[in-house]
This record gives C-alpha cells, structure tokens and sequence, in this order.
C-alpha cells in the first residue's frame, strides 16, 4: 500500500490546484475600473461601433494605393458607399451603402459571442476555437441546405465558409490535442504568412477586462493560437491598450504605458529582443521625423508632415499588406501622429491605404473603448448602427447590453 501513497498524494495536489483554479477570486470589473454600468456599457458600444466606423471608413478602398485613392475618392475625411466586389474577407453584399462593415467587424461580432460564453476571468482557449469552428459549421449547414438551380444563393453561402476555412483547419486539430497536426496546420495558416489574425479580435477581447491591461494581456494571449511569432505579442499589446482605456479617467499615456507590459518575456529573447518594442520607436521615430516639416495637428492632404510620415511608413512595408508587424505600425503611428484623436488616426490610415481597413477597425476599437460611444463622431456612430442592423443583421448595441450585463453580473 506504501508504494501507492506517493502517487494519492500527487492526485490530492493536482486536485488542490484545479480547484483553485475554479474558485478564482472574482474581479469585480466596475470596481477595478472605476466605472459604472452606464459608463461601461458606454465604452463597450464605444469599441463595438468605433472598430465598426473604422472598418467602413477603409472598406471601399481596402488594399488599394493611396495614390489610387486619392484618384478615385480624393482625400477621404467620412463615410462613403463600398461599389466593389464581394469577397469572404471583404462584404459579402454587394454595392453597400456608407456604414458598411466587413469581417473585421464581424470578427468583433464573433469575439463578443464567444465572451458570453465565459465565465469568470479565465479565457478557455478550446471554446475560442469551438466557437470559431461552429461558426463556420453552421455556415457549412446553411451551404448544404441550398436546393435551387440558382447559382446566387450558392455564391452567398460559399463567402461565409470560406471567411473561417482557413481558421477551421487551425481550430480541428487543436480542439482534438493533435500537437504534430496543429503546428501542421498552423505553419500553413494563409500560405505560413504572419498575417493579422489576434489583431483582428484584439479589441473585443481587450474590453473584457477594463481597467486591467496586465489580465487583458495574460488572458487573451491564449487567443492568439492562431498567430505565428511575436504577432502574438502584437494581439495582446492591442487587447492591453484597449484594457488601459476603459479604466476610469484613463489618458493618452496609460495607453502607451500598456505597450511596455512583458507577462511573456518577449524582451528575454536573445539575439533578436522583442520586435513589438522595435515597432513602437519606429512609430515614434517616424512621428519625431515628421513633424520636423509641420505640425502634426494639420491633416490635410498635402501636409508636408503627414506625406513625409506616409514616405517613412513605405520603407517598412512588408510583402503582405495584412501582415501583423506592418497593421501594429501603422496603427500605432496613426495614433501618435492624431495625437490619439478619433477621427484623425482613422483619416490617417485609410488614406494611407494597404490593409487600411483592418487598421482603422483595429484603432476605431481601441480609442472607441477609450472615448466611448458619446463621445464618437454623431453621423459616423448612428449609420454604422443603422446599416449594420437593417442591411447586415448585426444589432451592435444589443451585443453590447448583453455583454455589460455578462461583465457585472456575480
């Protein structure tokens, strides 16, 4: 019996710890943040519908040249109709009206879902990919239940399962615990680029935890499974940031204090340190340069600050427009530059084109969790709210209500 006791007693101790692990102290998310239900529910919306702004604003010139922009729309400064193609990353009706979103606001949407599902403070990476899975599942079954001779409807449905294919394939083995099939999979996730995925959902998760960007970081670096390299890093910085701007009273500067958190230990990384950090002197170096030729608060078309910042932002591309490292930044650069104004970083990034609306839907979250929903551009807030409702079925002020309330309740 002797020889047993060893092995009850390590069981009794994995026991202990899993049951810590569930009787986790609960973060009372008002108190941490200083804020009250109104005031929250007023920054959730405010990300929800900034990230949304910010994705219309770029959608009906995503990926083109600034000078083609300028060409077609001229110095975009608002809102403008999407007269372009469909795609599964893009719309998915054709010719939307202004307000219009894409996947960048649908994956806000998804991530937002997959929050109601969670209880506590602890993020269960396995739900994240379940949740993306049966998403795309769904989709699968609407494809299957088509009977027509109708190519249209097939057309449609094939948008929808080919938006999540890619992350499917990631999401399968994962849930599964097939180590050699995930890093598979992973390593051929769009062709092994390191695109943009955590960016893409980085604010929504962010929000979870106001106040708190060390939890939001720790918490959501779990959900960038999908990521390669230091974009994981990335993804968590941008839910970090959005984190530190829903704390009561938050500045400019607690935002950037958050790109400075470390929970990983990217700094430790020998020979090559933490490109994240990198990034962000680029984005300070670049903003240092630029307003050597003007001040930063003239954003007009042929302010000598902002094409000399444009000038030094096209000696750090990189061969994919969306790739993770060139999305964080611009963004960051944006912000600095507009002084972390709402409406000029978004005026910034799309007119800088590339991926400029998965960068605008990136930094609409994170200053529309900051700012609020109040404080967001009137015409811009109330027909990104009215579109996305009418025309694409995401009601964002009621994901909004539902996850306030998921948030505070004990």
């Amino acid at each position: 019996m002797k020889k047993y006791i060893p092995v009850i007693l390590f069981l009794g101790l994995f026991a202990c710890n899993q049951s810590s692990v569930e009787r986790e102290e609960h973060i009372d998310k008002l108190q941490q943040s200083g804020l009250s239900e109104e005031e929250l529910y007023d920054k959730v919306l405010g990300m929800l519908v900034g990230s949304a702004i910010g994705d219309a604003m770029g959608a009906p010139t995503e990926m083109w040249s600034r000078e083609n922009i300028a060409l077609e729309y001229g110095y975009v400064t608002d809102l403008d109709s999407m007269i372009r193609e469909v795609s599964p990353e893009g719309i998915w009706i054709a010719n939307l009206p202004a307000g219009g979103t894409t996947d960048d606001t649908r994956w806000k949407v998804l991530a937002t879902d997959y929050l109601l599902t969670q209880s506590g403070n602890r993020l269960n990476s396995k739900d994240f990919a379940s949740q993306i899975l049966k998403t795309y599942e769904k989709s699968l079954e609407k494809l299957k239940a088509i009977d027509s001779n109708n190519p249209q409807p097939y057309e449609s449905a094939l948008l929808e399962v080919n938006w999540l294919s890619e992350w499917a394939k990631v999401s399968q083995p994962f849930l599964d615990d097939n180590l050699p099939a995930f890093a598979d999979s992973l390593s051929k996730f769009y062709g092994g680029e390191m695109v943009c995925a955590g960016l893409l959902y980085a604010p929504a998760i962010g929000m979870y935890f106001p106040g708190n960007p060390e939890k939001a970081y720790s918490e959501g670096y779990k959900l960038t499974l999908y990521d390669l390299g230091y974009a994981r890093d990335i993804s968590s910085l941008a839910m970090a940031m959005t984190a530190a701007g829903m704390k009561k009273d938050a500045k400019k500067e607690d935002l950037l204090a958050a790109l400075r958190l470390d929970p990983e230990k990217y700094f430790e990384s020998r020979l090559v340190g933490r490109t994240s950090h990198k990034i962000l002197k680029d984005a300070l170096w670049i903003n240092e340069e630029s307003k050597k030729l003007d001040s930063l608060e003239s954003m007009t078309s042929n302010s000598p600050a902002l094409l000399h910042a444009f000038q030094l932002l096209d000696q750090k591309q990189q061969d994919m427009p969306f790739h993770a490292g060139e999305i964080y930044l611009q963004s960051l650069t944006a912000m600095v530059y507009a002084d972390f104004d709402f409406k000029n970083s978004l005026i910034f990034l799309v007119n800088y084109g590339r991926d400029n609306d998965t960068t605008a839907a990136l930094v609409g979250g994170i200053l529309g969790s900051w700012y609020g929903f109040e404080q967001l551009p009137e015409k811009e807030k109330w027909q990104v709210l009215k579109v996305n409702k009418e025309i694409l079925g995401i009601d964002l002020e009621e994901k909004a209500k539902l996850l306030t309330a998921h948030m505070i309740k004990k």
